[in-house]
């Protein structure tokens, strides 16, 4: 007798031997064969109360867990949405993960196939929808094909460059019986030793260069799952064999080289004169990049016409993508870099010269960096008296006692315009920070939950430590809500200047002038949320920082208790 098994109980049990252990969602009508499904299973099903945080969770997760991907330890995200108001709603937090290149394979519950004439309620093309923030959007026709569709969607998420793919589920597929089984996975393959004749062309000119600058992209880290060679150990190899002073690009998101190696320098800043200054240089190399250009329009070359351009990356669409591409070789960004590197052959003496301009620009390019994660003077030193009565801390002091109170944290960053002062005060090692690369808000709060699921999964977890802005806080404060659920260990600093900052900054930028220049509309939040009843009433414990004094004290109270923690920390602009 031949067994058989609906499509949802298909799709439960391949995805667990895909090695998955959470489904994160909000369920609806459509969903409810997965439901039942799950029941049945050892997955376990994450609620989350809005669709945006389930896919901000499970991003989250996966960033975390690709660190340790391997092929007994899948690093997938799944996501399980409802029909077309939900995926619209999950539309954000896609975006941000296919720009943060998170795997993840996520799926909607959609009306049966012979019903969808009749223009039913929730309908909508979900394909459309999702096509544009993945790397691959299909719909599951026939149950049939349901084993090969998810065998493919699991690769695809995981094969560099990673991100997250899309399955539509119709309700009648899922309830069909079957006599189908699970595919096996097998091993993700890398990205290949790239083009010898590339390789061997960009080795020469970085041994003709006199000031090369390494610019290193989040594509870097994730790819040390399925090599042999650590990726950011090759991007150190490579800095020092060619004796190149190495950045990271703009809006970088993870760490892709140590911030205490002696030839790292500071990331790219997004202001035009700044990022210009840093990558002035007659050979650059860009090895992993995606996003090395600035918000709003520049009137300047970021990288100098003259400057000969080597292009690595494991993504042939971003090779040459913003600045001609003298050498490209696509490929494992390990694999690559290291090859590079056996390959230059450069004089003591002129090695040495290089790593002395390393040092040189290092003293102009920190201090430039310094002031761009610096506020405006306060207390004994502020030029107007009521400045000086201000308690509140700046965005410098709260980064600074809390890189002092929490040893080696695992930080998730959405502190907008805290973010310079982290990032210039903060020299993160390897897998130690994770952030919202695609600018859009409300990722950091749902992914730093999703962080301290998989650090939980650890024998040595770190603390999880959300680095989150108001305004990306209020965003969706209802995270909590799924953090106190599932017993979440997470503490979330609130760096609090009640308004959006960004957007005034941004204001002057475009328009000139100062603050007393303009008429913020809209940005201010008056009367302000309090942030830690709002915490509570989801329940976290929430504490309030009112000074600089209180931030330490208030961190370690914090630290101490069990499950989610919120620190609202008020800072003045």
């Amino acid at each position: 007798m031949v067994d058989t098994r609906t499509g949802a109980d298909l799709f439960t049990e391949a995805v667990e031997s895909y090695g998955v252990r959470y489904v994160f969602g909000n369920p609806g009508t459509t969903e409810l064969p997965v439901m039942r499904a799950l029941g049945d299973s050892k997955l376990e099903y994450v609620l989350a109360p809005h669709e945006d945080i389930a896919v901000g969770m499970a991003a989250g997760y996966a960033s975390t867990r690709q660190y340790d991907a391997n092929e007994d330890n899948c690093p997938v995200g799944v996501v399980n949405l409802h029909v077309a108001p939900g995926v619209a709603h999950g539309l954000g937090n896609l975006y941000g993960a296919s720009v943060t290149g998170a795997p993840l394979v996520v799926t909607a519950g959609a009306h049966s196939l012979d019903f969808r004439h009749e223009e039913p309620i929730l309908s909508g093309d979900l394909l459309a929808m999702t096509d544009q923030f993945t790397k691959w959007s299909a719909e599951v026709t026939d149950v049939s094909a349901l084993p090969t569709m998810l065998r493919r969607a699991f690769r695809v998420a995981q094969t560099p460059p990673t991100g997250p793919v899309f399955l539509s589920l119709p309700l009648d597929v899922m309830m069909t019986e079957t006599d189908a089984e699970p595919q096996r996975l097998g091993r993700i393959q890398n990205s290949g030793a790239g083009d010898p004749e590339g390789i061997s062309e960009a080795a020469g000119l970085l041994e003709e260069a006199s000031d090369p600058v390494l610019v290193v992209g989040d594509h870097i880290p994730r790819h040390g799952a399925y090599s042999d060679t650590d990726p950011v150990d090759a991007a150190v190899r490579l800095a020092e064999a060619t004796g190149a002073r190495v950045h990271a690009e703009i809006l970088t998101c993870e760490v892709s080289y140590p911030g205490e190696h002696e030839q790292w320098v500071s990331h790219v800043p997004p202001d035009e004169d700044l990022a210009a200054a840093v990558m002035n240089s007659d050979t650059v190399v860009f090895a992993g990049c995606s996003t090395n250009t600035t918000l709003t329009r520049h009137d300047r070359d970021l990288v100098p016409d003259h400057a000969t351009n080597i292009d690595l990356n494991d993504d042939p669409w971003q090779v040459g993508k913003n600045t001609p591409a003298d050498v490209a070789v696509t490929g494992d960004l390990g694999l690559v870099m290291d090859e590079i590197a056996e390959q230059v052959e450069i004089g003591g003496e002129e090695l040495d010269e290089r790593l002395e301009r390393v040092q040189q620009f290092k003293t102009f390019a920190q201090q430039k960096m310094a002031e761009m994660g610096e506020d405006e003077p306060r207390r004994e030193d502020a030029e107007d008296e009521s400045d000086a009565d201000d308690p509140r801390a700046s965005k410098a002091e709260l980064v600074d006692t809390l890189r002092e109170t929490v040893p080696n944290p695992y930080i998730v960053d959405e502190g907008v315009t805290s973010k310079y002062a982290m990032l210039t005060r903060w020299a993160f090692e390897r897998e130690g920070y994770i952030s919202n690369k695609g600018g859009g808000l409300g990722y950091g709060l749902p992914a730093a939950v999703g962080a301290g699921m998989a650090e939980a999964e650890k024998d040595d977890p770190r603390q999880v430590v959300g680095f989150i802005g108001d305004g990306s806080y209020l965003y969706y404060p209802h995270s909590l809500y799924s953090a106190a659920r599932y017993d979440v260990d997470l503490t979330v600093v609130v760096s609090d200047n009640r308004n959006y900052r960004i957007l005034k900054d941004n204001t002057k930028k475009l328009f000139g002038g100062e603050d007393d220049d303009h008429e913020f509309v809209g940005m201010d939040f008056d009367p302000p949320v309090d942030i830690p009843k709002n915490a509570e009433s989801h329940g976290a414990s929430g504490h309030l920082a009112e000074s600089v004094e209180d931030i330490a004290g208030t961190l370690e109270t914090a630290l101490a208790e069990a499950g989610p923690s919120v620190v609202d920390v008020l800072v003045h602009d």
